[in-house]
């Protein structure tokens, strides 16, 4: 039976994905997004627009901190779950806005929660991070890791949006899976982001910088992956649950810029710099659990992934 499926952060990169699988399979889905100005706008709206063409898709442009907009949104539709993708992302950006943040990573997320409550939402979705581990060295990471340890201010704040949802979860019975992200990339990333960026240097002949000796390491994660994983985390079991969503696989900078430079055919330009504040030395996801209650079943090795990113890049700059 359709859903009625309300996505925050409607017209971003993991949010216009979720969006398009959710139509795709028959649901109907009410979109929100601010249109934060941490990139060009015009990127956004370029990825609602196959969203805004389906019959079964209505939007609002509207911030998750305002209670008016939260009030008009999706007015008269009942809610069969939500999904809060929507905030301020990115670990270096935080460390030079903390307070920025806190008001839309904590402050917007219970606002979400509120209007999850009161309007009975049988299921509630949150957008975590593999971020909130921090340096932990117990590798790969399991969902029953210490966290309480993060290193940039998105940490944080994502690690105190899990601990809101068990608090709503423990006071009002609701049902919700926080879903801590590793790394997504793929077609219509953001532009600042590793894969993005590198592949945009690389063709364009600029060099790129590479922050410490290049050994650190990520988990990195196929945007069609995590978008299976999303939507299998609405049949998760009632309660409060936490899955890890990777690739269950690393990959060294060194050998992540070597990838991409073979893909796009152009020698990669590197320069070398000291490492940023709040990064980590290594993201690695123990994906187990959400393989069990959820079905996850990444199935996109990197090199395939970003040979995809690659050939989607290139189609945009025709």
């Amino acid at each position: 039976m359709p859903l009625n499926v309300f996505v925050t952060g409607a017209a971003g990169f993991i949010g216009s994905h979720v969006a398009e699988a959710l139509l795709a399979r028959g649901d109907r889905v009410c979109g929100l997004d601010n249109f934060d100005p941490f990139y060009d706008r015009r990127i956004k709206e370029g990825n609602l627009a196959k969203l805004s063409a389906h019959p079964s898709f209505s939007f609002l442009e509207g911030d998750i901190r305002d209670a008016s907009a939260l009030a008009r949104w999706g007015e008269g539709i009942p809610p069969d779950a939500l999904i809060h993708l929507a905030a301020k992302a990115g670990v270096r950006p935080s460390v030079a806005d903390p307070v920025g943040y806190a008001d839309v990573n904590i402050h917007g997320t219970i606002r979400m929660l509120e209007w999850a409550r009161e309007r009975r939402v049988p299921k509630v979705l949150f957008a975590s991070s593999s971020s909130v581990y921090g340096g932990n060295t117990k590798i790969p990471f399991s969902e029953d890791n210490f966290v309480d340890h993060p290193v940039s201010p998105y940490a944080a704040t994502k690690k105190a949006g899990e601990l809101l949802c068990h608090t709503y979860f423990h006071l009002y019975g609701m049902n919700i899976a926080a879903l801590r992200f590793f790394t997504v990339y793929g077609p219509r990333q953001r532009p600042e982001m590793a894969i993005h960026k590198f592949t945009r240097r690389i063709l364009d002949g600029k060099e790129i910088d590479l922050y410490g000796d290049g050994s650190s390491r990520r988990d990195y994660t196929y945007i069609e992956d995590i978008v299976s994983g999303v939507l299998g985390a609405l049949t998760a079991p009632p309660g409060y649950r936490v899955y890890n969503l990777g690739g269950s696989d690393t990959i060294s900078l060194l050998e992540l810029v070597a990838l991409i430079s073979k893909v796009c055919g152009k020698p990669a330009l590197r320069l070398f710099k000291p490492p940023q504040p709040g990064d980590v030395p290594m993201t690695y996801a123990n994906i187990s659990r959400a393989r069990k209650e959820i079905g996850y079943d990444p199935r996109t090795p990197i090199g395939r992934g970003v040979s995809l990113f690659v050939e989607w890049y290139r189609s945009q700059s025709i």
